[in-house]
């Protein structure tokens, strides 16, 4: 039996961080949570059994390169991105605003819409407001974005404030289609649409988009904007306003964040969700990401080793390979080396956002924190 729209409760504090539940139409998120990115309907180089099995509980999927392959429609006439990628949980979809930063050079923007020219045959594509709402009401995921403009890192300030201004004007659009469209999927449960704030690094003007949306008593709240080029210390001063700027009772989700040191700052200043490539994209190219910092599994200094990649971990991966032997694979090309290590990496995001939440809940996790950094990174 699918459940009721998104809902959300905090279940326990300390300082600002906050653990909390999300209830969607698939299930229960504890928070706060990770999300494996899967852009076009599969994150890369597991399967769905595997993906559940790392303790993943939310996975994120790409309107943008969804709606160009293999296209809405099909999406829904095979049951919808949850069947598709044969994943029973909880799903959001970004609505194609980042590639209106990822893609500008491939794109023309106007208040009215934003027309891409196709990375797949070249031909023209539109994406305006309604239409991202209705191509997400098609692929069928529990949480939706609206569209917006992602502005780059070092935007001049009237380039920032013109984004602000759009995307709260497309945010008001997407509501109207979103409710008009009786705020369900194709497939038949509730969708909740959530906002996405932006002003880059200029406070008043994240101020501006927040007091806006959360004006707009939207399901929950996103921050975009971020992690494409602004440094940690930017990120951090950006994140600093986030527990006063949206409601304690609503869903908070940082965009595009993954790296360890990015995800505790954020959580520390009361986030809850996160997406991120880094587990995967790393995975692919040898990098494994475990509590004592990073391996470079292709560094030759890992040929003969017999230790799997984390003594403490419990994944597949760490229970039945070893480091050499997974050098070898990356040395050798072969596919199994690089789904390897993402399994470990999607397992070792799971494990920290595991370990935040109980950190929160006893009350240590200021602490926990400072020893996690002190042993993941050099400095």
């Amino acid at each position: 039996m699918l459940g009721a729209m998104v809902s959300y409760e905090v279940i326990a504090t300390d300082a600002r961080a906050r653990r909390g539940r999300m209830a969607t139409p698939h299930g229960t998120v504890e928070t706060p949570a990770f999300m494996p990115v899967g852009t076009a309907g599969s994150v890369k180089g597991v399967t769905a059994e595997q993906l559940a099995a790392s303790g993943a509980q939310m996975v994120l999927g790409n309107t943008y390169h969804l709606m160009l392959r293999p296209g809405a429609e099909t999406v829904a006439h095979l049951g919808g991105l949850h069947a598709m990628m044969a994943w029973p949980g909880p799903i959001l979809t970004d609505s194609g605003g980042y590639q209106v930063f990822s893609l500008a050079h491939r794109r023309v923007m106007t208040d009215e819409a934003v027309v891409f020219r196709s990375h797949i045959d070249g031909s023209e594509v539109a994406l305006s407001p309604e239409k991202a709402v209705a191509v997400q009401r098609l692929l069928g995921a529990d949480v939706i974005m609206q569209l917006d403009e992602c502005p780059p890192a070092g935007a001049p300030r009237p380039v920032v404030a013109e984004a602000v201004r759009r995307s709260l004007a497309w945010a008001r659009r997407g509501q109207a289609a979103w409710e008009a469209q009786g705020r369900s999927a194709d497939q038949g449960h509730d969708q909740a649409l959530f906002g996405i704030q932006q002003g880059g690094v200029f406070a008043d003007l994240r101020a501006e988009s927040a007091a806006t949306l959360v004006a707009m008593d939207l399901p929950g709240y996103a921050v975009g904007g971020l992690s494409v080029g602004e440094g940690h210390e930017a990120l951090c001063g950006v994140l600093d306003s986030l527990d006063e700027q949206f409601p304690s009772d609503r869903p908070r989700y940082v965009m595009g964040l993954g790296e360890p040191r990015d995800l505790l700052a954020a959580v520390a200043r009361g986030a809850d969700l996160f997406d991120c490539v880094l587990p995967t994209r790393n995975g692919r190219n040898a990098q494994a990401f475990t509590w004592g910092g990073r391996l470079r599994l292709r560094n030759a200094r890992w040929a003969d080793d017999p230790a799997p990649l984390d003594s403490a971990c419990d994944c597949y991966t760490c229970r039945h390979y070893s480091r050499g032997t997974i050098r070898h694979l990356f040395q050798a090309k072969e596919m199994l080396g690089p789904t390897l290590v993402t399994i470990h990496n999607l397992r070792f995001f799971a494990r920290l956002m595991s370990a935040i939440r109980e950190a929160i809940r006893r009350g240590d996790f200021a602490a926990c924190a400072r020893r996690w950094l002190g042993e993941m990174y050099d400095e």
